[in-house]
């Protein structure tokens, strides 16, 4: 599934307007040492991707930022009501260091193998690109 969104280059892709992928990058920023850690993220076109360490259930922080992004964007867009994001996140839970390690990775290379960027640090909206974040090595 990752790979078809990564290379989906048709349907609603968005989050490519500068203007939109600052309102979601600036959210997750807001909220990293609140409700979560945030560790890892990129805003791809028609996805993002987000490694944190809750403090609070999954879903209603996919809730809270959904909804403010999804209002700020529209604003942004000139909709009103309209849905911006699916129903659904998919989620999981990060069982051991490698596998935090591998998904950190995967995140941070996502715009180079969806051929975005030639190094992760060179594609604006991703945890490479912004200065000063706490982020896996």
């Amino acid at each position: 599934m990752d790979r078809l969104l990564d290379n989906a280059r048709t349907g609603p892709l968005t989050l490519r307007q500068p203007g939109i992928a600052k309102v979601v990058v600036d959210a997750i920023h807001y909220r990293d040492g609140g409700p979560y850690d945030l560790h890892n993220y990129v805003v791809m076109p028609n996805h993002v991707h987000l490694l944190i360490t809750p403090r609070l259930p999954v879903s209603q922080l996919m809730q809270s930022l959904k909804r403010f992004t999804a209002r700020e964007s529209n604003r942004i867009l000139g909709l009103t009501g309209q849905p911006f994001w699916q129903d659904e996140s998919y989620d999981r839970q990060v069982r051991n260091e490698r596998e935090f390690a591998r998904i950190a990775r995967y995140i941070e290379m996502n715009p180079v193998h969806a051929g975005f960027a030639s190094k992760p640090e060179d594609f604006p909206w991703s945890s490479r690109a912004q200065p000063g974040l706490r982020r896996a090595s």
